[in-house]
């Protein structure tokens, strides 16, 4: 199953009414990757009336959030509703608020922290993560021209070329592609190149 995730963490934030809301946003892979990004924004914020948190992993399908003392719905479901929409996977967010002392209502904190959160998404680099193989060509340089021309039709992602007593290529090509590109590049080299592919993993092609 391909998915979307960040590359890097990434924050922003904004005031409503002398509140202001810190957004953070961190790629993790485990809920123990979750709870501590958010212990170390919750210790970075120590002085914070509020650390709410969502977060979204593909191991075991665990969705997780936290009001963090806010009323209840107007501050955690609304980050992971974000989230949701948003389509990522194996990310959390945590929103800080340092209260300004105007209470917001709960349909103000519900906007406030939808608004955060979406600020730390857009903040954030996104990667389109597939099922893939590294996949190393090898082959003489006179294949070089006919093999450059087939590739770009198999959405393949360059990894590196090196040109030495042969040509060798490595990329990623995405699971649903490899036995295609592997018959085509077989056909149009007479069966004149080594083709090895890694164990199935994924792969950014964004």
């Amino acid at each position: 199953m391909n998915y979307t995730t960040i590359r890097d963490f990434a924050k922003n934030s904004f005031v409503e009414k002398k509140s202001e809301f810190i957004g953070y946003i961190s790629p993790v892979k485990t809920n123990d990757d979750a709870i501590e990004f958010i212990n170390k924004i919750r210790a970075e914020n120590r002085k914070a009336k509020h650390n709410v948190y969502a977060y979204i992993l593909r191991e075991n399908n665990i969705t997780r959030y936290s009001d963090d003392g806010e009323p209840q719905g107007t501050a955690g479901m609304p980050v992971l509703d974000v989230l949701q929409k948003e389509g990522l996977t194996d990310v959390c967010v945590v929103v800080t608020r340092y209260f300004g002392g105007i209470l917001l209502g709960g349909g103000g904190l519900v906007r406030a922290y939808s608004h955060t959160c979406k600020l730390a998404v857009d903040a954030a680099v996104k990667m389109q993560m597939y099922e893939c193989f590294e996949v190393t060509l090898e082959f003489a340089y006179s294949l070089y021209g006919k093999i450059e021309y087939s590739l770009p039709e198999f959405d393949i992602k360059m990894i590196s070329d090196e040109f030495s007593n042969n040509v060798t290529i490595k990329m990623l090509v995405k699971s649903e592609m490899y036995e295609k590109m592997k018959e085509k590049l077989l056909d149009i080299t007479n069966g004149k190149i080594a083709i090895t592919k890694s164990e199935l993993k994924y792969g950014d092609f964004t």
